[in-house]
């Protein structure tokens, strides 16, 4: 029965993740070094706000807040994903070195391309998914056995183990190249949102609108595919098909998210774990939760960061970690016993 009352519940907790998100948005526009005066919050999305509060709203506060939504979505969605077809509990694209490879295609692109940081907007999803897949696809081989396919625990350290690698690579190529890139490069790694105008929400969204529906679509996939392959083949599932391509759509998930927000962990990890608690774990219940949830704790993170210390605030990363670093001992212990 439990169960049952588990996934009767999702309308419920969908209904409320929404006004959290929508009371953070409110929050979020109310506070900071330019605040727009909650009295004049509906004047100015009606049209009938100053010039200082609509240059508050329209360009500083809302792309910012979308970028971050939109984001924090993606990667746990991408979380979701990877954790359905590793059967992995810990999978998360932070901590298995997938933003870390996203990391290093930015990073190249930026060098070598002699171009600005708000230059060529739209490439730098492209160059962060070219980074982050082939460091997927070299994870996944390190950890893939043919008599036991993917080991859970082996995909973890190894992807950790190129996480780390991939850090080095990083500093090596930022070395050689001048101070404004360099501090560019640091607050990326830092998981600092430099993306905060209208064209890096265009150039974010796009990706989820054609990936959360085919993630969606293949929900069931998911759900053979979490428990084993014999079933699932026994089902009708083109296992190395669907995994792959399930794989690509992770990939590139976290890739769009980090090129926007910098190089953000545990997203991934917390929120498909507290949706699965809320609403069951049939992935048809617990995807769309987990996306809510995600959204709402990179907005969070960075409405608490950026208020905290100022002119720069606190990197929405180092939020994140505070938690999310706790939680992942947590669960590690926990699998392990």
């Amino acid at each position: 029965m439990k169960p049952a009352r588990l996934y009767r519940n999702q309308p419920l907790v969908v209904s409320l993740l929404m006004l959290l998100i929508l009371a953070t948005i409110v929050i979020g526009i109310g506070i900071g070094s330019s605040p727009v005066s909650y009295g004049r919050l509906i004047p100015t999305i009606l049209g009938h706000g100053s010039f200082e509060d609509n240059f508050v709203l329209f360009s500083i506060r809302l792309p910012r807040i979308l970028i971050t939504l939109l984001a924090g979505m993606a990667l746990a969605l991408s979380g979701a994903i990877l954790q359905g077809i590793t059967r992995n509990e810990l999978a998360d694209p932070g901590i298995i070195g997938i933003n870390a490879g996203a990391g290093v295609g930015v990073t190249v692109f930026f060098i070598f391309a002699s171009i600005d940081a708000g230059s060529f907007i739209y490439m730098i999803p492209l160059a962060a998914f070219a980074g982050a897949l082939v460091t997927a696809v070299l994870i996944y081989a390190f950890s893939y056995t043919r008599t036991d396919g993917v080991q859970p625990i082996r995909l973890v350290i190894t992807g950790v183990g190129f996480s780390m690698a991939l850090s080095g690579v990083m500093i090596v190529l930022i070395s050689s190249v001048d101070r404004t890139k360099v501090d560019f490069i640091s607050k990326w790694l830092a998981g600092n949102v430099w993306g905060t105008d209208w064209p890096f929400v265009l150039a974010l969204l796009p990706w989820l609108i054609i990936l959360v529906p085919y993630v969606l679509y293949k929900s069931r996939t998911l759900n053979l595919l979490a428990l084993n392959e014999p079933t699932a083949i026994g089902a009708g599932v083109a296992v190395s098909r669907d995994r792959v391509l399930l794989m690509l759509a992770a990939v590139a998930l976290a890739a769009s998210a980090v090129s926007m927000t910098g190089g953000i962990a545990f997203v991934g990890l917390m929120a498909p774990h507290i949706a699965r608690a809320l609403v069951g774990a049939r992935h048809q219940q617990f995807v769309p939760v987990s996306i809510l949830i995600g959204g709402w704790l990179l907005l969070l993170a960075d409405t608490i960061g950026r208020n905290l210390t100022q002119p720069d605030g606190i990197a929405a990363g180092i939020m994140v970690a505070f938690i999310g670093a706790p939680y992942f001992l947590y669960l590690l212990l926990k699998k392990e016993g």
